[in-house]
């Protein structure tokens, strides 16, 4: 652990601070160690931490960003109450899982509207959400499988949204450190409720599960910063999707939760 607080001081001084190439690092006379530790990393994933580490946002830049995740979190907060109100929807014995759930997400939504105004923002408010999309989903807070469907798309989908949005918090340290704790409690919701369905505690492939196909979509992969995996492990391909999670930007987030608001 020592050498490798070591190697990253000496990396973040020297090479990403200095804004320099890989090539260039080569050929700059940096100590051995450094030289053999650069060698190893493929350009492709060094050109990202430089341009990373040149980049640091500005306050609307993270505002939005927040507010992005607080439309988000409203969408899911929501979800929970509305599902906790419908009498007789959730079974007893799992009645207390989806409480913690519902917990958590309130409390999301308050750390990101406090956090918003602190940056001198201020808070979207929360929009009228329809669970069913439009007739999509007529039964979602009276059949218990659906429900438990849905949290666990949901759930999974703000896993992937956060993830996409951690490259762009990386100059802002202290709110990407909040949005990757958020991040991690959100995986855990999904685990949890896929536990309760008697599905695995994790994505397989794309497989949707019973649920629309395209909230999915991109978790088939098996590139992980331009390295092939399957090549590099002896794992069946089914272990290897289930060993990432995708990252989703904006667009196709907003599309997902599109047809649930209604305005």
């Amino acid at each position: 652990m020592k050498a490798l607080t070591i190697f990253e001081e000496t990396f973040e001084k020297e090479v990403i601070k200095k804004n320099f190439s890989r090539r260039e690092a080569l050929t700059k006379g940096l100590g051995l160690g450094l030289k053999t530790a650069l060698a190893a990393i493929p350009f492709g994933v060094l050109d990202v931490l430089e341009n990373k580490a040149q980049a640091t946002p500005s306050n609307p830049d993270i505002i939005k960003i927040l507010n992005y995740a607080l439309t988000l979190e409203y969408f899911e907060d929501t979800f929970y109450k509305q599902g906790l109100a419908a009498s007789g929807l959730i079974a007893a014995g799992d009645v207390n899982v989806f409480m913690q759930i519902s917990k958590h997400e309130t409390a999301h939504v308050a750390l990101l509207q406090t956090t918003i105004t602190s940056l001198g923002g201020t808070p979207v408010p929360a929009p009228t959400f329809d669970f069913t999309a439009g007739g999509m989903f007529p039964d979602v807070f009276t059949s218990y499988q659906r429900f438990m469907g849905l949290s666990a798309a949901f759930e999974d989908l703000g896993v992937r949204a956060y993830k996409g949005q951690a490259p762009n918090l990386a100059g802002a340290k202290d709110v990407l450190a909040a949005a990757l704790n958020i991040h991690s409690v959100e995986a855990r919701h999904a685990s949890e409720v896929r536990r309760l369905r008697s599905s695995k505690g994790w994505i397989n492939f794309a497989e949707a599960d019973g649920l629309p196909g395209f909230i999915y979509d991109g978790e088939e992969n098996v590139v992980q910063l331009g390295i092939d995996v399957t090549t590099v492990t002896t794992v069946n391909i089914g272990a290897v999707t289930q060993a990432f999670d995708e990252p989703l930007s904006m667009p196709p987030v907003l599309q997902i939760v599109g047809p649930f608001i209604k305005s």
